[in-house]
């Protein structure tokens, strides 16, 4: 049987406050996540024994710790269809960088599978499922742009002009758990009003604190902002990724072209909505 091929598509946040903490101890946020076209790639091929098996492991991930087999798996137990699948992963998202690679994974593999094992489910449905597997999931199923409050569960759609992003990707991974723990992570930004806000005057808040941590992500970062023709400059969730917005390509590969020895990064362009929006 042919391979189902598939992208799970790099998010960034445009903006990410923290503005408050539930007593479970997850926080509150506000933020906009902006796909970019810059992905892993997925493929799928059916089984009809009902196994699942990601057939390329990723060093130092146990299988049933990744996040397409625990969602493949999720799926497959709440649909109680009995099929299986073999996932194939071309990683090219940096892992532990801010870009949401995992959670976009998961999202596809949702996606996938919920056409591939003809279940057809609505996507409120599998926006449940969602969230059961990482509170970053559920936008990639939801496939659009959106606003998001809670614990990024609560979407709205946003309209965001054309944009260009240089992402530059500093040689370290952040542990989301470590900064969202520390004791100088302001918690009480005040909330945002939608409509309207203006994606220019958000700030991430967890940037001050990743920065201390990890002086390479403060270098990255402090140079992009260095950048005159860039929009604005800031990191991406909880990092290591780093972005400077653009209003062309010309001028995003301009800046990529100039940017020091022993940095690395890529240009990528802003997309309106997920590649698997329709499906």
């Amino acid at each position: 049987m042919a391979a189902f091929a598939c992208p799970a598509p790099a998010k960034l946040n445009l903006f990410l406050h923290v503005v408050g903490r539930r007593e479970d101890g997850y926080h509150l946020l506000q933020t906009v996540f902006r796909f970019v076209d810059f992905s892993d790639q997925l493929s799928f091929v059916l089984r009809n024994d009902g196994a699942i098996r990601l057939q390329t492991p990723i060093s130092g991930v146990p299988e049933d710790k990744d996040l397409c087999v625990r969602a493949a798996k999720l799926l497959q137990q709440e649909s109680r269809v009995s099929l299986g699948v073999d996932i194939f992963l071309k990683k090219r998202i940096p892992m532990g960088g801010g870009l949401g690679g995992g959670s976009s994974d998961a999202a596809t593999t949702l996606l996938a599978l919920n056409r591939l094992w003809g279940l057809g489910w609505q996507r409120s449905r599998l926006l449940q499922l969602a969230l059961r597997l990482g509170a970053d999931v559920p936008v990639f199923v939801f496939g659009e742009n959106a606003f998001a409050e809670g614990i990024g569960e609560q979407l709205s759609p946003v309209a965001l002009p054309p944009a260009w992003y240089l992402i530059l990707t500093p040689p370290v991974q952040v542990p989301t758990a470590q900064v969202f723990a520390s004791k100088e992570l302001t918690r009480n930004t005040i909330p945002i009003k939608i409509p309207p806000f203006s994606v220019e005057c958000g700030r991430n808040d967890l940037e001050p604190v990743v920065c201390r941590l990890y002086p390479e992500v403060a270098r990255h970062l402090a140079w992009l902002k260095r950048c005159g023709s860039a929009r604005r400059a800031a990191m991406t969730g909880s990092g290591a990724c780093v972005f400077a917005e653009f209003a062309t390509e010309e001028a995003a590969t301009a800046a990529l072209a100039q940017i020091p020895s022993g940095m690395a990064g890529l240009v990528a362009q802003g997309l309106d909505r997920h590649p698997m929006h329709d499906l």
